[in-house]
C-alpha cells in the first residue's frame, strides 16, 4: 500500500518519486529551496515519509550528486567514443561537459559544491565522481592528461556558472557554451 495525501501520490515507488521531485526542485528553485520537507510536500506525502528512504538531507543530496556524476560520465564516454585524433576527443569531451553544465546548472553546483564536503562518506558518490576522471583519462589515453583536461574544462564551467567569465552566454544563453569550450580546449592541445 502506498502513502497518499490529498490524492497526489498514488503509485508504489516513493523513493523514485522523491528523487524526481528533488531534482525538479533543485533545477527549478535552486539548492536553497531543496529540503526533505519541500520534497514531501511536492510529492504529496507526509513530512516524515522521505525519512524512510533518506536518513537525512545530506543523503538525499548525495544521491542526486551521484546520479549527476553518472549522467556526466555517460555523456563524456559517448562524446569521447567518436573516432579521431586526441585533440578531437578532448574537444568533444569539453563540449559534452559544458552541455551537461548548461543543461543541469544547479546539479553541477551541487555535485562540486561545499554541500558535498563529506562526499567520501558516501561510497557510491565517491565511486561515481572517480568514474568521471577515469573516463576522461581513458578517452585521452593518459590519466594525468585526463586530469588536466578535467581541471581545465571544469574550471571553465564553474567560471561561467558563477558569471565570472562570459563566453557569450550573457547575450545568447548557455547554448553557446559547448562550442566555445571546444574551441578553447582545441587551442590548449594544438
Amino acid at each position: 500500500m502506498s502513502e497518499q495525501r490529498n490524492g497526489a501520490y498514488h503509485h508504489g515507488d516513493l523513493r523514485n518519486a522523491l528523487r524526481s521531485s528533488a531534482r525538479a526542485i533543485l533545477e527549478e528553485e535552486g539548492l536553497e529551496a531543496l529540503s526533505l520537507r519541500a520534497v514531501a510536500r511536492r510529492v504529496g506525502v507526509s513530512h516524515a515519509a522521505p525519512y524512510r528512504h533518506f536518513p537525512n538531507h545530506e543523503a538525499l543530496l548525495a544521491e542526486l550528486a551521484t546520479e549527476g556524476f553518472i549522467e556526466l560520465r555517460e555523456d563524456l564516454v559517448n562524446a569521447a567514443s567518436a573516432l579521431g585524433a586526441r585533440a578531437d576527443r578532448i574537444a568533444s569531451i569539453g563540449a559534452a561537459y559544458m552541455r551537461f553544465v548548461a543543461r543541469r546548472p544547479a546539479l553541477a553546483r551541487l555535485m562540486f559544491g561545499p554541500q558535498m564536503s563529506k562526499r567520501n562518506a558516501f561510497e557510491e558518490l565517491k565511486a561515481a565522481a572517480d568514474g568521471v576522471g577515469e573516463a576522461i583519462g581513458a578517452a585521452v589515453g593518459d590519466a594525468a592528461q585526463g586530469l588536466a583536461v578535467w581541471g581545465a574544462v571544469h574550471g571553465l564551467a564553474m567560471l561561467v556558472l558563477e558569471d565570472v567569465v562570459d563566453l557569450g552566454q550573457r547575450r545568447t544563453g548557455f547554448e553557446i557554451l559547448p562550442s566555445r569550450a571546444e574551441i578553447l580546449l582545441r587551442s590548449l592541445v594544438a
